[in-house]
């Protein structure tokens, strides 16, 4: 007997029936998330998925984009630029996304950004401050956040409301492109206000012990000391400044918030000051407050870290981004939604999100120009300035 015509049959029959019924990934549009959910700045890059997370099920609750739902494929870049790397081509390559959205810090977001311009995917950068993002020459790139130039700038602005006044400043940085790149900027800032620079002093990403940072700067003669880094560095720094009665005032930067510091507060009456890029103590001060307290019903009802929200909202206002994106290109192609990323004017936790264009003529990368919040950490209670 020959089987072959009967085996092709059954091959077609198969591929039609195959063809006919939908899969999973047909039925949503991709959106791949690179964060970094361990190593050095873990918990950062998990408030910020936790945001994303959210905002993808707010808008699958509502319908989803085109009609499909939205599904985040999220990759751990282990707070690692060489598995930063890894993680984009995974996404990229495997899971096929035409939008990404990461990658946390600045050094990771610089190690991605070539094979964005390789393989031709958009990617909303939430978080990475470093101005070289922007100015490189990558029209793949979009970012949410501020520059440090831009928080700087908006830090200056409100240098009258300090008493004492800021005269001297020492810097406390981690060691990557977002720490010495932020420090470039607020000396910049501060040198053209008159304030004086005083002692610079770095920390590796992964250091667990600043004493002897601290000890160092303990005698300058200065009256503040701005520190950059992730949740975990700058707990430290407060925690182990307030024991060495460090005499400046800290003031952190970059938009992280030292959450430990409520449920176990440093030495008593020690206080900090932070920049932040969304307060949730009180949301009622967001520019679209609907849209904050609904991100922030839906970070509460999970049961999160209250203080994350500092960070989540990226990940949500992010998201929310690229969907609106997708929705005016009418389609989930890569060049399209980067089309379409000029476009977009969305009402976000932190407010207006669009973009103006950075870098050289015809390569030109998405800047928006976020809201900054001062608040000020005392005793586990805070107060937004």
């Amino acid at each position: 007997m020959n089987t072959l015509p009967t085996l092709r049959a059954a091959l077609a029959a198969s591929a039609l029936v195959a063809a006919a019924t939908p899969s999973y990934a047909q039925d949503t549009i991709k959106v791949g998330v690179s964060q970094p959910l361990t190593g050095a700045v873990a918990a950062s890059g998990t408030y910020v998925t936790n945001g994303a997370r959210i905002a993808a099920d707010i808008i699958n609750k509502k319908g989803g984009v085109l009609g499909k739902k939205l599904e985040l494929v999220i990759e751990d870049n282990k707070s690692n630029p060489r598995e930063a790397v890894n993680s984009a081509e995974k996404l990229i390559l495997k899971d096929k996304v035409p939008v990404m959205m990461g990658a946390w810090s600045s050094t990771f977001t610089l190690a991605i950004m070539p094979k964005l311009m390789e393989y031709g995917v958009p990617m909303v950068v939430e978080t990475a401050s470093s101005g070289k993002i922007t100015t490189a020459g990558n029209p793949w790139i979009f970012r949410t956040s501020p520059t440090s130039a831009m928080e700087a700038t908006a830090f200056g602005k409100q240098l009258d409301s300090f008493t004492p006044t800021i005269k001297k400043v020492d810097f406390l940085s981690v060691n990557n492109d977002w720490g010495l790149g932020a420090a470039a900027e607020f000396k910049k800032m501060f040198e053209a206000k008159g304030v004086a620079i005083g002692r610079t002093e770095t920390m590796a990403p992964d250091a667990t012990d600043l004493s002897a940072q601290l000890a160092a700067l303990k005698g300058t003669g200065a009256d503040t000391l701005i520190v950059t880094s992730g949740i975990e560095q700058l707990t430290l720094a407060i925690r182990q400044a307030g024991e060495q009665r460090l005499p400046q005032r800290i003031i952190t930067t970059g938009g992280s918030f030292p959450e430990p510091l409520l449920k176990t507060p440093g030495p008593k009456g020690y206080a900090s000051q932070h920049l932040l890029f969304f307060a949730p103590w009180e949301v009622q001060r967001a520019k679209y407050p609907d849209v904050a307290k609904e991100y922030v019903e839906e970070w509460n009802a999970r049961k999160l870290d209250f203080a994350g929200q500092t960070e989540g909202f990226r990940g949500y206002d992010a998201i929310l981004t690229i969907a609106e994106a997708i929705k005016i290109a009418g389609k989930a192609e890569p060049a399209a939604i980067r089309d379409a990323l000029w476009k977009v004017k969305v009402k976000g936790v932190n407010g207006d999100v669009g973009f103006v264009k950075e870098g050289p003529a015809g390569k030109e990368s998405g800047q928006n120009e976020p809201n900054i919040y001062v608040v000020e950490l005392k005793d586990g209670a805070v107060t937004v300035k």
